[in-house]
């Protein structure tokens, strides 16, 4: 008789926070379980059953099923019975708006975002980092209907993202080595790929302002990007320029946009008063 089934999944990982925090006696674990379990559902993965949030969270099933009742009944998650899975719920987007609403960096950059936006014919975002990601917190686009809007929310891996790489330039170099020395460690064929980028991405913002990618998120789009200074509370923030490929003109981002979006920043920057 073969050995009875297991609800763990065995090749599952286990949660990226159990070596980060281990011997942290003030570290809540079944609030972070609880958080893991949110950040498992994607654009793309909208509906997930317990199953599948074990084999990402590489929880045992029993406790995704406690996490999962849980939060379905606090609002944070909807249970579609129908499909038996879970999707988020309506509470997850009130705890993000306070956080949205605070950030009057959005207000005054809008305007800016916007007028470079309808001059390239493509998209400006602003994004802020979460872990191994830039999110986007603002976003504007021209109004041809050409160009893709990344929706706030949208997060975009840093290595290999304009932004993401715009990001770490404003970064101090213990700062950036330990963003780095985590990507070794969760990451390492990301960094792997794209470390020859970032490193041309650090060496072009210090001697031009911006730095480029030409399509390594997506093959269709190429970008420019711009950190702004740190602001008061020491948050740093990143600014991309994208504009569909086939709409550029030779040479127009390293000549054209990258200066451009590195003059909106400083335009910014005025505007906030930052000097």
């Amino acid at each position: 008789m073969g050995a009875p089934e297991s609800n763990v999944t065995l090749s599952s990982p286990p949660p990226a926070y159990s070596y980060e925090h281990e011997g942290d006696r003030q570290f809540a674990t079944t609030l972070a379980r609880g958080l893991e379990v949110l950040r498992c559902f994607t654009p793309l993965e909208p509906m997930l059953g317990n199953k599948e949030i074990s084999v990402r969270t590489g929880l045992p099933k029993p406790t995704v099923s406690r996490l999962t009742y849980t939060l379905t009944k606090l609002g944070y998650l909807k249970h579609n019975m129908r499909m038996g899975k879970y999707q988020l719920g309506s509470a997850v987007l009130s705890i993000g708006y306070p956080l949205l609403a605070s950030m009057s960096l959005r207000q005054v950059a809008r305007p800016f975002m916007k007028d470079l936006a309808d001059y390239c014919n493509g998209s400006v975002s602003m994004g802020i980092r979460d872990r191994l990601n830039m999110v986007y917190v603002e976003s504007s686009r021209s109004g041809n209907g050409i160009a893709t809007l990344p929706d706030i929310g949208t997060a975009v891996p840093i290595a290999q993202a304009t932004i993401g790489r715009a990001f770490l330039s404003a970064c101090t170099p213990p700062e950036r080595e330990a963003i780095l020395n985590q990507m070794k460690v969760k990451e390492p064929d990301q960094l792997r790929k794209f470390k020859p980028q970032i490193e041309k991405s650090l060496d072009d913002i210090r001697t031009r302002g911006f730095c480029l990618s030409t399509g390594e998120l997506r093959r269709e789009v190429f970008a420019v990007g711009v950190p702004m200074r740190r602001t008061v509370d020491g948050e740093i923030v990143a600014f991309n320029c994208s504009v569909p490929a086939f709409m550029l003109k030779k040479g127009q981002l390293e000549d054209d946009l990258g200066p451009r979006l590195a003059q909106m920043v400083r335009n910014i920057e005025a505007a906030l008063g930052m000097h």
